[in-house]
């Protein structure tokens, strides 16, 4: 069975929130963080460590 990645991230992420209920601010700072990790020189790195 093929899922594809943001449906499984959104499973994981609802999930992650239901269960263990994170407060608000460590969240936004874990997807922000994401996201500028992802346009900085350490997503090549990270790529090729995850392939």
């Amino acid at each position: 069975m093929d899922v594809p990645l943001w449906i499984a991230l959104l499973v994981v992420g609802y999930l992650g929130i239901k269960l263990f209920r994170p407060p608000a601010w460590l969240i936004c700072v874990l997807l922000l963080g994401g996201y500028l990790l992802a346009d900085s020189l350490f997503a090549s790195v990270i790529d090729t460590a995850v392939k």
